[in-house]
């Protein structure tokens, strides 16, 4: 039930009582005013729907086009549909038309010369797929570090991430360069650590960043970069989401976004090496953090209840 019918219903009882009782016992059980009372009932037709607040939109305006106007601007519609609207009052206004071109489009707009605006189709998320076991599908993107948290302003740090779909167990590195070599380097880490804890990474999704793939390069879109050779060395599948997509990579992208509040907001860095053995540690304690999709459980509980199962 909206408010205006709540209102509708309200004002219905108190002209229904204020029928019964009289209006000065009305006006003290609701505490409100006679006149208020008087108004509505002069509109009350016994429905709730004369009780409704009418609009208060003014029928005229002092501005407003005038008749002859109407006319000019119809007739030359009709003469040349396919004008468009800025040549259309042009031609007017060697006619006499002193309008604006905006009052001219509202104008024909509610004439209904002119379509207004489509509505935006409501985007339909397809069914995502569910992983099944560790290490089936692997997220990874790159964070560039801000620079308020870097103590030399002439250096550029970046953190790489990989995010375990199933587990949400997650792989960090410390970098001085966003390149393929860079992301081929992190790779091997993130498969062999994935290793020792006795999961084989099968997929890896990334987005089409060029330290991951050159296919929208213009020059080099048929030579593989040192990322995919080394994911086809290790016999792992890559994956690249749709383009200007970044939220089907959401996983890593909602990392970024924790570790924007939990870690880089509260820290700074004076070195990769300083920044690496932070990062570290920040590691250690986003795997050990209870989250809500793993039923309250931590990254580390629920990876070593699965492979258990597993």
């Amino acid at each position: 039930m909206n408010i205006i019918t709540q209102e509708a219903r309200y004002r219905q009882s108190l002209m229904k009582y204020a029928e019964k009782y009289g209006v000065s016992r009305a006006s003290r059980k609701y505490n409100k005013a006679r006149s208020y009372i008087y108004f509505w009932r002069t509109r009350w037709d016994g429905t709730e729907s004369s009780l409704v607040n009418q609009s208060r939109r003014p029928h005229h305006h002092p501005n407003e086009h005038t008749p002859e106007e109407i006319t000019l601007i119809k007739r030359y519609h009709r003469r040349s549909p396919d004008l468009g609207l800025t040549e259309l009052w042009y031609r007017l206004k060697k006619k006499g038309y002193t309008r604006r071109p905006e009052s001219l489009y509202r104008v024909m707009r509610k004439l209904g010369m002119i379509e207004g605006p489509k509505p935006k189709q409501k985007r339909k998320s397809k069914p995502y797929e569910q992983m099944t076991h560790p290490g089936e599908r692997v997220q990874i993107d790159v964070k560039v570090v801000p620079l308020k948290c870097l103590a030399n302003p002439e250096e550029r740090l970046y953190q790489y991430t990989a995010i375990d779909e199933y587990t949400r167990l997650r792989y960090l590195g410390a970098y001085a360069e966003q390149s393929t070599y860079s992301s081929a380097d992190f790779l091997e880490k993130v498969y062999k650590w994935f290793k020792r804890k006795g999961v084989t990474v099968e997929c890896v999704q990334t987005d089409n960043g060029f330290e991951f793939t050159n296919k929208f390069s213009n020059s080099k879109r048929d030579l593989p970069t040192r990322f995919e050779l080394t994911a086809k060395k290790l016999g792992i599948r890559h994956k690249l989401i749709r383009p200007y997509t970044p939220r089907h990579n959401g996983k890593v992208e909602r990392s970024h976004r924790e570790d924007q509040k939990r870690f880089y907001d509260a820290h700074r860095f004076y070195s990769l090496a300083d920044f690496g053995a932070q990062l570290a540690a920040h590691q250690r304690r986003s795997n050990n953090r209870p989250m809500r999709p793993l039923l309250f459980l931590s990254p580390y509980e629920f990876f070593a209840f699965n492979v258990q199962d597993h």
